[in-house]
């Protein structure tokens, strides 16, 4: 196809994909309410937050729909995204990236998991009653840091899908990875001291090893697509 071409199938993947995350966002307005509830229960329920302004519940509100929104369109992105750059690919890449968009939908809500399960009730109490403090947090400012540390967490998440992609590629290879290991657990380091949500050691350490098991498997996943 030529440039302009490129551009107008361009065009027409990124409308269907905000059409779709649109009536995904409509979809989750009734659910907010329950997921707001559900996103408090670390902290201790809904009483335990305060808000201040006029318009912060509303604004809540909607940052919960967007998120769910987007989980939920996920697979739709993810498929326009990969029909975009399917016209590249010889059909035996095709057939490994359909197939991996349902995997990268769940590495991503498996990453929203880990946060809500393993991360925040090891972080909340911590940052709450440092030095002995009682912390009466925002309604705004908890559920902000809640689902970006969500949404953050499960982008790291689809760091196999990623190698995968990049091995079909031939920009990266399995090797290549395992030899960079020493420099992968700087970046990961790095990576989880800027996610985590405390700066003791602890919580990095709860990031990190999750996220050292996912490179591994990005190596895996690396050697399956370089495979002939």
């Amino acid at each position: 196809m030529s440039l302009w071409e490129h551009i107008n199938e361009l065009r027409k993947r990124l409308f269907v994909g905000l059409i779709a995350f649109i009536v995904a966002c409509v979809a989750t307005f009734n659910l907010a309410p329950r997921f707001i509830n559900i996103l408090a229960t670390p902290v201790g329920g809904i009483d335990k937050l305060l808000s201040i302004e006029v318009t912060e519940n509303l604004g809540v509100f909607m940052r919960v729909s967007l998120l769910s929104g987007f989980i939920l369109s996920l697979p739709i992105l993810l498929y326009e995204l990969m029909a975009f750059v399917a016209p590249g690919l010889t059909d035996q890449e095709k057939r490994w990236v359909y197939i991996f968009i349902p995997f990268a939908t769940i590495m991503f809500v498996a990453g929203v998991a880990f946060t809500y399960f393993i991360m925040l009730p090891a972080a909340i109490p911590f940052l709450t009653n440092f030095l002995g403090i009682k912390t009466t947090p925002r309604l705004s400012n908890y559920v902000t840091f809640v689902t970006s540390l969500m949404f953050w967490v499960g982008v790291s998440f689809e760091m196999p899908i990623v190698m995968f992609l990049l091995a079909k590629l031939h920009i990266v290879s399995a090797g290549m990875l395992a030899r960079g290991w020493r420099y992968a657990i700087v970046l990961i380091a790095v990576a989880a001291a800027v996610i985590t949500p405390t700066a003791d050691p602890i919580n990095m350490m709860i990031l990190m090893v999750p996220l050292i098991g996912i490179y591994i498997l990005s190596i895996l996943m690396a050697a399956i697509a370089r495979r002939d």
